[in-house]
C-alpha cells in the first residue's frame, strides 16, 4: 500500500446528545457479524459485537471500531479500488479481498450513473461486506440520489457502458444456476471478461447499436424498477445511517427528518424500492427522504461555500445542523453528494465533513480520498502523489 497524507482533527463535543428512540434490535440483513476465519461462533477480539438496529440499518454500535467513510463512486471501479486499496481494506492483488480486519466502512451513495461498472461497484461492496463480517467489521452503504433516481425511472445520467453493463448483468443472472447472493457477489469478478467479450464483438453497424441501446433500456428497467433484482438489492440499505457518534447519509439531514423519523424513513424508502406499495394506497416513494431540495439525499444546504453564504446565513446554517445532531446525539455529519474541489474538508467548527471529492472519471476524475475516524479524531487519507494542504478548522470550544 502506497505511503498516505493524512490531516488529523478531533471532532466537537456534542451538547447534551439523546439517544434514539426507536431501536429495534438487530435487522435480519446483518446477522452474526462477529464469526471469525475458522468459521467458530465467537471472536478473539477484545472489541465487543457490532449491534446493528434497524431493517435496514438506522443505529450501529461498533465500539473501538476504525471507521472509514467514502463518498460518490459514480461507476468507476478502478477508483473506488484505489480509495479503498489506499484506506487500507482492499488487497492489492486483484483479489478484492478485505483487509481492513475489524474496521467499519461506509460508502455515502451514488455508486450509478456516469460510469460503466456501477453493478461491479455494488457486487464489490456487498462482497466486502460478507468477508467484514467474517472478520468482526462491517461495511454499510447509504443510499444517494442517483439510486433513487434509478429506481424511479430516471436514466438522464446513465452512461451507455452503464446500459451495456444492465445488458450484461441480466443475461448473466438469467443463465446463473446459483443463489442471488452467490450470482450477485461473484459479478465483479466476471464484469471485466463480459465487457472484454462485448467490445471484442460490438458492432458498427448504427441499426444494431440502436437495438442495443434499446435493449440496454429494458434490462436497466427490469433490474431497478420497484421489486427488480438490484432495486431489493439497494432497498437493504439506509438514506440515514449513524454509527456511534456520527451521522452518514448523502445530502444532509434537517431538523424535520429527525422529527419525521429516521427508522420511518429508511423503512418508507425501502419499501418502495422492494415494490411494497405498488397496489395499495400509499405514496410511491417517500417525498420527504428522496424528492425536492431539501430531502435526505438532495439537500446541499451544509456543503455550500463561504462565497455563497452570507454571515447571517452561514450562522442560521450552523444553527440548524447544530440542532439536527443534538436531536440525535450525534458529534459530526458527514455527506456526500455536492463535489469539493478543494478535497475533504470540514465546516462549522467541523461539525459537518463534505467528502464528495469527485474522484469518478465521469464527474472530476480527481484524487481519491477517505475519511478515518478512530476515537472521534477525523483525518483525511490521500494518496502520496498529490501535495499535501492544510485543512483549516476552527479551534474547538
Amino acid at each position: 500500500m502506497a505511503s498516505l497524507c493524512l490531516n488529523s482533527f478531533p471532532v466537537p463535543p456534542s451538547s447534551l446528545p439523546r439517544k434514539p428512540t426507536e431501536t429495534s434490535l438487530s435487522s435480519s440483513s446483518y446477522p452474526s457479524l462477529l464469526v471469525d476465519n475458522n468459521d467458530n461462533n465467537y471472536n478473539h477480539s477484545a472489541l465487543k459485537p457490532i449491534v446493528v438496529s434497524g431493517d435496514p440499518p438506522t443505529f450501529v454500535s461498533a465500539p473501538g471500531r476504525r471507521i472509514l467513510a467514502v463518498g460518490d463512486l459514480h461507476g468507476d471501479i478502478k477508483q473506488a479500488r484505489s480509495a479503498l486499496e489506499m484506506a487500507g481494506v482492499l488487497s492489492s492483488d486483484g483479489q478484492d479481498l478485505w483487509t481492513g480486519g475489524e474496521t467499519v466502512l461506509v460508502q455515502l451513495g451514488d455508486i450509478l450513473d456516469r460510469g460503466e461498472d456501477e453493478i461491479a461497484i455494488l457486487s464489490l461492496l456487498r462482497s466486502l461486506d460478507k468477508q467484514a463480517k467474517a472478520n468482526g467489521g462491517a461495511v454499510f452503504q447509504v443510499n444517494g440520489n442517483h439510486e433513487t433516481m434509478n429506481v424511479e425511472g430516471d436514466f438522464r445520467y446513465v452512461d451507455s457502458g452503464g446500459f451495456d453493463e444492465c445488458n450484461d448483468f441480466l443475461e448473466y443472472i438469467n443463465s446463473s444456476e446459483d443463489d442471488w447472493e452467490q450470482t450477485f457477489t461473484s459479478w465483479v469478478d466476471v464484469s471485466e471478461r463480459w465487457k472484454e467479450d462485448r467490445t471484442m464483438s460490438k458492432s458498427y453497424w448504427g441499426t444494431w447499436n440502436l437495438l442495443k441501446r434499446q435493449k440496454g433500456v429494458i434490462a436497466r428497467s427490469v433490474l431497478f424498477r420497484p421489486g427488480g433484482p438490484l432495486a431489493r438489492e439497494l432497498a437493504r440499505h439506509s438514506v440515514v445511517l449513524k454509527v456511534n457518534d456520527w451521522l452518514f447519509c448523502h445530502g444532509g439531514l434537517l431538523p424535520h427528518h429527525v422529527a419525521y423519523g429516521l427508522e420511518r424513513m429508511n423503512k418508507e424508502v425501502s419499501e418502495w424500492m422492494r415494490g411494497l406499495h405498488e397496489n395499495d394506497n400509499a405514496p410511491k416513494m417517500p417525498f420527504i427522504a428522496t424528492r425536492g431540495y431539501d430531502s435526505v439525499v438532495w439537500n446541499r444546504l451544509y456543503s455550500r461555500d463561504a462565497p455563497d453564504l452570507v454571515d447571517y446565513q452561514a450562522k442560521q446554517v450552523s444553527s440548524i445542523l447544530d440542532e439536527t445532531l443534538q436531536a440525535v446525539g450525534a458529534k459530526s455529519m458527514v455527506v456526500g453528494h455536492t463535489p469539493q474541489t478543494t478535497g475533504v474538508n470540514c465546516k462549522y467548527n467541523c461539525s459537518i465533513w463534505r467528502i464528495d471529492v469527485g474522484m469518478s472519471s465521469g464527474v472530476l476524475n480527481s484524487r481519491p480520498e477517505v475519511l478515518e475516524i478512530i476515537d472521534n479524531q477525523a483525518r483525511v487519507i490521500r494518496c502520496k502523489r498529490d501535495r499535501h494542504s492544510e485543512l483549516q478548522a476552527a479551534a474547538y470550544t
